[in-house]
């Protein structure tokens, strides 16, 4: 694995790129968290804001490898996606949840007082108001030490446990089996995937 301050870590298949997110931390002014879930999107499925093609809004994610492209879910939430493969290939990776590392009582302001550490960014949404990041990052770099940084999973640290399965809240090509999260952590969205369900039911069992 490449590291994901580089712009060469981006530049691969976007499939590569959200597995190898797993485990890495994720920084936005002075509160950090590490990426647990993710989801792949891509220019050749529906479900990717590029396969309507290139226009004002999908520029960025045909653009160069290794920016942001946030944008506005439902009118409520701001997202933020990794862009990934080489320049003129509409894909990227929505960054979907993390486990809070730093900067935890501050997330629980911007989350007006959510209690569970475990919950402040377990969510696209709710990551992106824990740790502040708007629209305005939209284009922004995730390299070079960009307002958002992505740092290489810490020496040492726990590998994640990966898991797939298909991605959620879209209504177009919902059998692709693009989401993928380490089951060893809390923090997954919900629903979890099928096979988080079925191994924690074999734990309890």
């Amino acid at each position: 694995m490449t590291d994901p301050r580089e712009p060469a870590f981006y530049a691969r298949s976007v499939h590569e790129v959200a597995r190898d997110l797993l485990g890495c931390t994720l920084r936005h002014g002075g509160l950090a968290g590490r990426i647990v879930e993710v989801e792949s999107y891509h220019e050749e499925e529906p479900a990717c804001h590029a396969y309507a093609g290139l226009t004002p809004r999908t520029e960025v994610l045909f653009g160069p490898p290794g920016f942001a492209y946030v944008y506005r879910s439902y009118g409520i939430h701001a997202l933020l996606n990794a862009v990934a493969e080489e320049e003129g290939v509409g894909a990227a990776v929505l960054i979907r949840a993390l486990e809070p590392l730093e900067g935890v009582d501050e997330m629980r302001r911007r989350r007006r007082g959510l209690e569970r550490a475990r919950d402040l960014c377990s969510g696209p949404g709710r990551l992106t108001q824990a740790l502040g990041i708007g629209l305005e990052l939209n284009g922004s770099p995730l390299t070079d030490g960009g307002p958002i940084e992505i740092l290489p999973r810490p020496a040492g640290a726990r590998p994640p446990e990966i898991v797939t399965g298909e991605r959620i809240g879209i209504t177009r090509a919902v059998d692709l089996p693009w989401r993928f999260c380490d089951a060893t952590s809390a923090s997954v969205s919900r629903p979890l995937p099928a096979a988080m369900r079925a191994r924690r039911r074999g734990r309890a069992a």
